[in-house]
């Protein structure tokens, strides 16, 4: 058989041929079968929409004047709302540091095999996960009920402390006691789920290099488990940032109770609310930035760790 011959015998047919040529010109045909592009119809209709809906939502906050925003823009920047907003931030760090080493020890606790460290960290969790934020607030600002006179020292031996409750438990010292105690609680949980990730192999060959259990927990366990507990431990932040709010009803002059102050001497309420959230959506936005970027940092490292 020549060679012109054997072309002829597997000559593509001309329909077919005919209809590849316009695949390669259109790049809507795959062989026979043409391809038709996704319609984006439904994507430019919800596009659409959502562009109407925001222009009506910024109409609405343009034109509407029962938002008074010239009442917004004056105390935005007035010195009680800084002062406020400082106590809020001041607030916010003193009670995460407070909580993430409490929960440290209660993670550890919890996880023991001794009962006696197991059944009081367990204790600890059931009560403080169990009863509302705003009823633990208010316990602590009215201990002086039950402990008029608080006292430390040796039992049944010296006394080291003695003073009077009501001068001790201060609204700043009970929103600090409130928050920083229910913190730990849950972030003991985070802690604890960062611990497990590690694998228990690793505590084993440390335990055979002669590492105490502090040393494996310090050298080996918290620095692995460390990139699991810090972006819940972010969004840990951010909801401790908001819920410090709750302190202004034990009469802590925070952010809320700052804006609380004026708009019961002003009657405009609506306006100053609108003031104390544009600060907490300024503040979270820029908590959930470092938030984003401390997890790339740690998925980045795991990556190179596990190459």
């Amino acid at each position: 058989m020549t060679t012109d011959q054997t072309n002829s015998s597997i000559a593509v047919p001309p329909r077919v041929q005919s209809t590849q040529g316009a695949a390669g010109a259109q790049g809507g045909t795959h062989g026979a079968v043409t391809v038709v592009p996704a319609s984006r119809v439904g994507d430019r209709i919800g596009l659409g929409l959502m562009v109407l809906v925001a222009l009506w939502i910024l109409h609405t906050l343009v034109t509407n004047p029962n938002f008074e925003w010239s009442v917004v823009f004056h105390y935005l920047f007035a010195p009680v709302v800084l002062h406020g907003l400082g106590l809020t931030l001041v607030l916010t760090v003193a009670s995460m540091a407070i909580g993430i080493v409490l929960s440290v020890f209660l993670a550890v606790m919890k996880m023991s095999r001794k009962a006696y460290l197991r059944l009081p960290a367990t204790a600890y969790l059931w009560f403080f996960r169990g009863t509302p934020l705003l009823v633990q607030l208010i316990f602590w600002y009215n201990l002086a009920f039950l402990f008029p006179v608080i006292s430390i020292g040796i039992p049944f031996g010296p006394t080291l402390f003695h003073g009077s409750a009501n001068d001790l438990i201060t609204p700043a010292t009970a929103a600090l006691l409130g928050l920083a105690l229910n913190e730990g609680a849950y972030m003991a949980e985070i802690v604890r789920s960062g611990i497990l990730s590690v694998e228990s192999g690793q505590q084993e060959a440390a335990r055979a290099l002669g590492m105490t259990s502090g040393q494996i927990l310090r050298r080996i366990v918290l620095p692995q488990a460390t990139r699991i507990i810090i972006p819940p431990t972010g969004n840990q932040m951010i909801g401790m940032l908001k819920t410090t709010s709750l302190v202004s009803v034990i009469a802590m002059s925070d952010l809320l109770y700052a804006v609380q102050t004026i708009s019961s001497r002003t009657f405009q309420t609506v306006p100053l609310l609108i003031v104390a959230c544009i600060w907490y959506l300024l503040l979270t936005s820029v908590l959930s930035g470092v938030q984003t970027r401390v997890e790339r940092h740690f998925a980045s490292k795991s990556v190179r760790g596990a190459k």
